[in-house]
């Protein structure tokens, strides 16, 4: 794709802070009753009456979460709604507000921010979310973005990372590592695009991949799934840092071991495929990679029979013992210890 260099830029100071706010905030929509005043005062006010209250916020860095050099602001927009809404989800609460927060560089133009916004809009259509505030400041360097997700749900469902116990299954939504796989792909092409500028990359071979990382989906759809059969899960984390970290948080705070069987794991062809051309191995990946944003949870294992064959979920494992530890059981039925080797911000 060509880049049109003669696009129309906007300086943001023509507008200044409130007229900034007000052009990028004027298309969003209040539909959720909770919201009794959005964006326009110095707070926003909800009224959630008898239901509990799920918050949640997350930091997306230019440079450390993101590269502008492949990642469309309008997908960015998107994707930072997305990675904070899945939050909620994991506590099987309903997500209905989020505040946006953006600090920004004078290297963008209003066209850049009103791509960004864009792309916030169109998730929080998406995920029936409402935009109640926020906040907008300068950057010495690049674009930085902290989203709040607030949600709600009634006392006994929600789920928390501390309730898994020993014999209960293990499951998972959806397919792994297939995040990493895409960005794995798009730094590729970046670094061929630095070498030689004229040729554009072809990601047709990796459409699926590329998508997992470029504009991923919170799986708030798992909620009444799980409602519809009669399953309340014991534990429920989203996996963003990696299946393994995930798995170890809850055997931590749950005080339990796990036993993750290499077989079980969900895997899409597209990614298999990847990773022996990437000279990968896939289940390292998998268990490591993140960004995925399915849902990891645990479940009583009486109500086995109820998700057995559900193609929205796969049992990947079972809990066990504390003392007896946390393992990846591989296809030769060897057990090794489970590591974190996902994600982590602070770790150079």
């Amino acid at each position: 794709m060509i880049e049109d260099k003669n696009q129309q830029r906007t300086s943001i100071a023509q507008l200044g802070e409130f007229g900034l706010i007000e052009h990028l905030t004027k298309n969003f929509d209040v539909t959720q009753e909770s919201t009794l005043k959005s964006i326009g005062d110095d707070a926003a006010v909800l009224d959630f009456k008898d239901k509990k209250v799920v918050v949640s916020t997350d930091l997306l860095i230019e440079g450390v979460h993101f590269d502008l050099a492949y990642m469309p602001l309008k997908h960015l927009g998107y994707k930072s709604v997305v990675v904070n809404v899945s939050d909620i989800c994991a506590m099987n609460a309903k997500p209905t507000q989020i505040t946006v927060s953006v600090a920004v560089s004078n290297r963008f133009p209003l066209e850049a921010l009103e791509e960004l916004f864009a792309g916030i809009t169109h998730a929080a259509k998406e995920y029936k979310v409402d935009v109640i505030g926020g906040d907008t400041t300068s950057s010495q360097k690049g674009l930085i973005i902290s989203i709040t997700a607030i949600g709600e749900a009634d006392e006994n469902e929600l789920v928390y990372r501390n309730g898994a116990k020993q014999t209960d299954l293990l499951v998972v939504t959806g397919d792994l590592g297939a995040a990493y796989m895409g960005l794995q792909v798009l730094e590729r092409e970046k670094q061929v695009f630095q070498v030689n500028p004229n040729n554009q990359p072809d990601l047709d071979p990796y459409t699926y991949l590329v998508e997992r990382q470029l504009k991923p989906e919170a799986r708030k759809d798992v909620r009444t799934l799980l409602h519809a059969l009669d399953i309340k899960p014991t534990a429920m984390i989203d996996i963003s840092d990696g299946l393994s970290s995930e798995i170890i948080h809850i055997c931590k705070q749950s005080k339990v071991g796990c036993n993750l069987y290499e077989d079980k794991l969900p895997l899409d062809p597209q990614f298999i495929s990847t990773c022996e051309e990437f000279n990968i191995d896939s289940t390292t990946v998998a268990i490591n990679g993140g960004e995925d944003y399915e849902l990891l949870f645990t479940i009583d294992i009486n109500d086995f029979d109820k998700i057995k064959g559900n193609p929205n979920f796969s049992v990947i494992g079972h809990m066990a013992e504390e003392n007896e530890g946390i393992h990846l059981v591989t296809r030769a039925n060897t057990k090794i210890p489970l590591k974190a080797r996902g994600w982590d911000a602070l770790t150079e």
